[in-house]
């Protein structure tokens, strides 16, 4: 319930919304290009976190542990990866414009609805799939920590 009310007040932010229908494929560019920066900026807040989390988690399960886990090695693979993710992140972001063009020549009365929705629906999966890392990292500490704790009995 708590998922879904999040998902509600999220699509119904000021982000999401459009004020009036859109007409032209200019106005649909401008909408969707209008809010890159910001969901460049909330993807992108969400990746500093999951690194934090990453990091963190990794030095404490070697210092505490003696076990090696979480980062890549060379260290420079994971800024690689990183780069690589915005890139891809970014021309994803670009498909929802150009799904939304496709879609006014099929659906030109449901086109702003599904716009609006595949924004959102977008934007929250895009957070989600960048706290994953940072979530399978933390579960694997936590079941390292476990079985550390309690596998040598």
């Amino acid at each position: 319930m708590k998922r879904l009310n999040l998902f509600a007040r999220l699509r119904g932010s000021t982000l999401c919304l459009r004020d009036a229908p859109l007409t032209t494929a200019g106005e649909v560019i401008g909408w969707w290009e209008s809010r890159r920066i910001p969901f460049n900026l909330i993807v992108g807040t969400t990746g500093v976190i999951t690194c934090i989390v990453v990091v963190v988690l990794s030095e404490a399960s070697y210092i505490l542990f003696g076990i090696d886990f979480g980062l890549p090695n060379p260290p420079m693979f994971g800024l690689i990866a990183i780069f690589i993710y915005g890139i891809m992140a970014n021309i994803c972001y670009t498909g929802g414009w150009v799904a939304e063009l496709v879609g006014r020549k099929f659906w030109p009365r449901e086109a702003d609805k599904v716009a609006t929705l595949s924004f959102t629906i977008g934007l929250a999966f895009s957070v989600l799939l960048t706290l994953t890392p940072g979530i399978l990292i933390g579960g694997a500490a936590i079941f390292g920590l476990l079985k550390h704790l309690f596998g040598n009995r």
